[in-house]
């Protein structure tokens, strides 16, 4: 199968008439200079930890894998594709020579290269599928797009070709595909919390829906770790205890049983475990009116209720607001 790569021409599109000029894609990050000098990706990751401290660990890895992934991945005869936002289409070419490194080539400040033949006819990014659309939107330089290979590759061949209508029920299905790929990665930042932090953010959950929060030091916390009232001083009910499991394993009946038996007796009880819960747990927390709240349900609750958290617990999960169409 023919591999296809979307690689994005700087950040404004500036690199295309160079890339046109000199038969050539590059990509930047020279501060890591020349990735064929390392030789695994940890070595560079362990460089980009220090020529990019001030950045985010995330952004950090997420370089480091696109310079290596350009530099070790393509190859000769792969397909790329680049955007023009100000044509609205999309450049198609043909890898002649893999990754070579010469700040000398085309603009220095990306100086990753790989030669290719730039063909003449472009694709009109509206000519495209709405999922390929969707695909191709992605905010990161190097990536793959083999998947959408033969669309483009038909575009090519016959470019007057009007696309297929989205249909109400394909628009939806991408709409909950994107919202489902959103809420797994904020599950997945929920789960790299440590337990503290866990006890912080549902602290800050209840305290969104407005209850007084006091939220268990470390140490012993007598089976729970979160207590929420409605009043200030703890008279008026309900008044919730809540117990927080974060770890992978499953929670049993005898730590349902634990927190029904901690103080205060006469509360509403719920318990928090991101591993989930056994069969038994389930059924003694029914028989008892326990409240059980798994990992996927605590990120729905968080996504519901974030703005409304105190800044302080939204420091711990930091989440950027998405819109999408109705």
């Amino acid at each position: 199968m023919k591999r296809w790569w979307m690689i994005r021409a700087g950040d404004n599109n500036e690199l295309i008439p160079v890339w046109k000029e000199q038969g050539i894609a590059s990509i930047g990050w020279p501060k890591l200079g020349n990735p064929k000098h390392y030789r695994t990706k940890d070595e560079m990751i362990a460089n980009a930890n220090t020529v990019f401290a001030e950045s985010k660990p995330n952004s950090r890895r997420s370089w480091v894998n696109q310079v290596w992934r350009f530099s070790r991945e393509v190859k000769k005869g792969d397909r790329i594709i680049t955007y023009n936002k100000e044509k609205r289409d999309y450049m198609v070419g043909t890898v002649l020579e893999p990754h070579f490194y010469d700040e000398s080539v085309g603009d220095p400040a990306y100086p990753n290269n790989i030669k290719v033949e730039w063909g003449e006819i472009t694709v009109e990014r509206d000519s495209l599928s709405q999922a390929a659309k969707n695909s191709l939107g992605s905010v990161l330089t190097v990536f793959r797009v083999d998947e959408w290979g033969n669309e483009i590759a038909n575009l090519i061949e016959h470019p007057f070709t009007d696309p297929e209508p989205t249909d109400e029920a394909e628009e939806k299905e991408i709409i909950e595909d994107l919202v489902s790929k959103a809420l797994v990665m904020v599950q997945d930042k929920v789960d790299m919390l440590d337990p503290w932090q866990m006890q912080e953010l549902v602290g800050g959950l209840l305290q969104a829906m407005e209850y007084n929060v006091h939220v268990s030091p470390k140490g012993p916390d007598g089976g729970v770790d979160v207590l929420a009232y409605k009043d200030a001083f703890g008279f008026e009910k309900p008044i919730i205890k809540v117990q927080v499991k974060h770890r992978k394993s499953s929670a049993g009946a005898p730590e349902i049983q634990q927190l029904l038996g901690a103080n205060p007796i006469d509360a509403n009880s719920l318990f928090v475990s991101t591993g989930g819960f056994t069969s038994h747990a389930e059924a003694v927390a029914k028989h008892n009116s326990v409240r059980l709240i798994d990992l996927e349900e605590l990120v729905d609750l968080v996504v519901k209720w974030y703005e409304n958290m105190p800044n302080e617990v939204r420091s711990i999960l930091p989440l950027q607001k998405m819109y999408v169409p109705e």
